[in-house]
C-alpha cells in the first residue's frame, strides 16, 4: 500500500524540508528585526495621514463647493443679493472689533 523509499530519496526529503526551514528561519527573522518593525509602524502611520488627509481635503472640497454654489449661479456670475448682506455683516463685525479694541486703549 505505501511505497518504499529508498535511502537517497529520504535523504533529499530531508534536504528539502532543511532547505525549507532555513527560509522559514530566515524570513521570521526578518519579520522581528527591528529595524523591519519600524518600517511597518512608519508605513502604517504614512498610511493613516494619507487617508486622513484625503479626508480633509474632500470635506474641505466640498465646503468650499456649497458656499460658491450659495454665491455664484449656475453660469458662474456672482450673485449680489446674497454676498451684499455677507459683506455687511463681515463689516460691521470688524467694525465692532476696531472699536472695541480703540477703548481698551
Amino acid at each position: 500500500m505505501s511505497e518504499a523509499r529508498t535511502p537517497a530519496e529520504i535523504e533529499a526529503a530531508i534536504v528539502r524540508r532543511r532547505q525549507e526551514l532555513a527560509a522559514t528561519l530566515d524570513e521570521l527573522a526578518v519579520r522581528v528585526h527591528p529595524r523591519t518593525i519600524a518600517e511597518d509602524a512608519k508605513a502604517r502611520a504614512a498610511a493613516v495621514v494619507d487617508r486622513t488627509a484625503g479626508r480633509a481635503y474632500v470635506a474641505v472640497n466640498r465646503a468650499v463647493s456649497d458656499v460658491r454654489e450659495r454665491f455664484v449661479d449656475e453660469e458662474g456670475r456672482p450673485r449680489p443679493e446674497r454676498i451684499v448682506p455677507v459683506v455687511l455683516v463681515v463689516v460691521g463685525v470688524a467694525g465692532l472689533l476696531v472699536s472695541a479694541r480703540r477703548r481698551r486703549r
